[in-house]
């Protein structure tokens, strides 16, 4: 399969993996043929890019680091509580009466049953969702990139939990923010700008005294958005002021929003979305956690296309986990954009001289 932008698909290729519904159920299964009205469906709903079925990388196999039965479950509680959360303020009290900690604690388990199978792995999220419910889908993203991350930095499974339940809720205060200005696509104006940053009290007002849920994962959502340099909010918090648990999420959030589709911009790729965050290290993110992210995530993920220094163009097939921007390339044009035969493989991190120099710029 070949991660392809939508805007480089084509009428009449297949889908190389399935596409989920904003409720976590299978909206378009394998090998299904694309249409120009399902293509322009896709773009509609947030879809930037999609895996295509190609019989030169047909043998790429593309694992998911949560079994369908977790994502669907995890999916479903979120949507659930979260909706519920949207509602008056007595709902919202009844939401709490019926332990929304317990059930996030038990989802929480399972995605820690299920991630510590990959443990190794390169963070590379790959499931395609419909994105008309973006709180949902980030607040999972979050949660497995910020326990991914735990892992690789050693915490143990009960701080694993603890750190894993603060980026699931992270934004939990979003729910009492109404939906059309969290939606809104203009410049948002100072008055609606200041009533978004609220989100991180209301989260921790709403968190602090939930049954089954640790104090920490409430200063979690309090503050995700402070920043090393004093610059975040809501309270200008410094360095160690934030707890580490805060600033793992915080730039990990910063992360997903920006590879996830948003109403007011497309996706970016994930080698854009990391420049933007060593830019911001030392000052904004701890250097630490930067580096050890930038090792952990596949910056140049299995199955996109990119182009070479020596004006060749190639598919991504492995990743290289000691230097994970220079995977494995399996080349399919040649310097000239003539299709090869034998499609050779070469591995950057033993060819030094050859480098990426594009990403999705020639289609294949």
């Amino acid at each position: 399969m070949r991660l392809l932008p939508l805007s480089m698909v084509k009428p009449g290729m297949r889908l190389g993996k399935k596409i989920y519904n904003s409720d976590g159920l299978t909206l378009l299964g394998e090998r299904v043929e694309l249409t120009q009205a399902l293509i322009t469906r896709l773009g509609e709903h947030g879809v930037d890019y999609v895996y295509i079925d190609d019989p030169r990388t047909r043998d790429l196999i593309v694992h998911d680091v949560l079994t369908e039965e977790t994502r669907l479950q995890a999916i479903t509680e979120i949507r659930t509580s979260f909706r519920k959360m949207m509602e008056d303020q007595v709902k919202r009290k009844m939401v709490g009466q019926m332990q929304v900690g317990k059930a996030f604690r038990g989802m929480m388990s399972m995605i820690l049953d299920d991630l510590s199978q990959h443990k190794d792995a390169m963070i590379m999220l790959t499931n395609i969702s419909l994105m008309d419910e973006y709180l949902f889908q980030h607040s999972l993203n979050v949660c497995i990139y910020a326990t991914m991350l735990g892992m690789a930095h050693g915490y143990d499974r009960e701080e694993l939990m603890t750190l894993g339940l603060g980026a699931l809720l992270h934004d939990v205060g979003k729910t009492q923010i109404p939906l059309d200005l969290l939606r809104k696509k203009e410049k948002l104006s100072e008055s609606e700008y200041e009533r978004i940053k609220h989100h991180t009290v209301f989260g921790f007002q709403f968190l602090k005294d939930e049954p089954n849920i640790p104090l920490l994962a409430a200063h979690c959502a309090f503050q995700h958005h402070e920043r090393l340099d004093g610059s975040g909010y809501p309270r200008g918090l410094k360095g160690s002021e934030i707890h580490e648990y805060a600033r793992w999420i915080g730039l990990v959030d910063s992360y997903d929003a920006m590879t996830t589709h948003r109403v007011y911009r497309s996706a970016m790729l994930p080698h854009q979305a990391m420049e933007i965050l060593f830019a911001g290290s030392g000052t904004l993110y701890e250097p630490l956690q930067i580096a050890l992210f930038r090792d952990k995530i596949a910056i140049y993920p299995i199955g996109v296309t990119v182009t070479l220094n020596t004006g060749e163009t190639g598919v991504v097939v492995d990743l290289n986990a000691n230097v994970p921007q220079r995977p494995v390339v399996r080349l399919l044009l040649d310097a000239e954009g003539q299709e090869l035969k034998d499609t050779p493989e070469i591995d950057l991190s033993k060819m030094l001289s050859v480098m990426i120099t594009g990403v999705n710029h020639k289609p294949i």
